[in-house]
């Protein structure tokens, strides 16, 4: 097989580029390793900035989300035992839309189904290789049968623990990370939602964050000890501790009900640079992870697609390679200053074991200076929404 850009990873950013290019008259075909039912049953994120459903409505998949999208002008952050409200828009003129990426990724992989674009579904054994010279190419096995795609580019889209980093000489790539000593347990309930807007909690027993997919579905976070397992967890032991780390309007409204999912993730900060390989680039959560507290994995990964897709775009319409050299420094930039931002809300609500009492009494004062000073709220609103591309 041959194609301009072979793409690794069938998620959502390696549908968005495969469907951007699309639209720029650049071939494409993606390889996955999972079968799309797999892909369709992982639970992620779902909060979407301004700029990640522009992309959406570029390549038109975006008319779902605005149709069952839940846009939020604002967040509460609630620490002290009271919430207190941060005006997004109000701010920056700006908001964001719940929309869970499993949402994104269904739209994406239908559009691309509608265009007759090649997606490789089950590819087995999935190789980057030869991507330091003019001629890169990717093999894999399907149905017992090995596979070569001859291409220009490849792109790695294919998650943290994907192929694509892995192949990377290591004298080639510096990676920087940070694991944080503490995970989120997270629940999914068939129950609306205990507030409108996103609630944030810095409590004593711990961080908490009440979310939600939809009107009729929340999601539920506590943070918990990385030794913990699911087991340990019934949902009635759930219900009983998110309620200690609410304020007392939030537990009258609360309803409780059986979790249809429930799962513990880590959390670290990683980046990897650079995000170019001569002819291979990396995207998305191949390139960094960020602690879900700021919500910005799935919208990093939108940027990234953006800026390698119009670089792309140059190299074949304008003959140019000054969008794929410049690729990595622009992308990381604001990779970076997300992966700031991810860090300061995490650092400043969560509960770490060695803060001891003058840390607790540091966050509650970096809090109560947030919510009364109109500078530090919106510098806040400005990274959450998401900074310009």
């Amino acid at each position: 097989m041959r194609t301009k850009v072979a793409i690794i990873g069938a998620g959502p950013a390696g549908l968005l580029l495969g469907q951007l290019l699309h639209r720029y008259g650049i071939d494409n075909v993606i390889l996955e390793r999972q079968s799309p039912d797999y892909v369709l049953g992982r639970i992620r994120a779902g909060l979407l900035e301004e700029g990640t459903v522009a992309l959406l409505d570029e390549v038109g998949c975006g008319a779902r989300a605005h149709r069952e999208g839940l846009v939020h002008d604002g967040i509460e952050l609630a620490f002290g035992g009271r919430r207190h409200r941060i005006d997004m828009k109000a701010a920056t003129g700006k908001t964001v839309m719940i929309y869970g990426q499993t949402e994104v990724t269904l739209d994406l992989m239908n559009a691309r189904k509608a265009a007759g674009l090649t997606t490789v579904y089950e590819a087995e054994d999935v190789r980057p290789l030869d991507f330091d010279t003019d001629h890169p190419r990717v093999s894999y096995v399907k149905d017992g049968v090995a596979c070569e795609i001859a291409c220009d580019f490849i792109a790695g889209c294919d998650g943290f623990h994907g192929i694509s980093r892995a192949s990377v000489k290591p004298s080639a790539i510096k990676t920087f990370e940070r694991v944080y000593p503490f995970g989120w347990l997270g629940i999914l309930s068939e129950t609306p939602p205990v507030s409108h807007e996103l609630i944030y909690t810095n409590h004593e027993r711990g961080f908490s964050l009440c979310t939600m997919r939809s009107m009729r579905r929340s999601r539920y976070y506590l943070q918990c000890s990385l030794d913990d397992h699911v087991d340990q967890w019934p949902d009635e032991r759930f219900w009983e501790e998110l309620k200690r780390r609410l304020d007392q309007k939030a537990v009258d409204r609360l309803i409780t009900g059986p979790s249809i999912e429930k799962s513990i993730a880590p959390l670290r900060s990683f980046v990897a640079e650079p995000m170019r390989f001569r002819r291979m680039f990396l995207a998305g959560d191949a390139a960094h992870i960020v602690p879900p507290t700021g919500a910005k994995g799935l919208n990093l990964a939108a940027s990234d697609v953006h800026y390698l897709s119009g670089a792309l775009r140059e190299f074949y319409n304008e003959k140019s390679s000054a969008g794929i050299d410049g690729y990595s420094q622009q992308a990381l930039a604001r990779v970076w200053k997300a992966v700031r931002f991810s860090w300061w809300m995490t650092s400043m609500l969560h509960k770490f074991p060695d803060q001891g009492e003058f840390g607790a009494r540091i966050q509650l004062a970096e809090l109560d200076y947030l919510v009364g000073s109109k500078a530090a709220a919106t510098s806040l609103a400005e990274n959450y929404v998401g900074l310009p591309y």
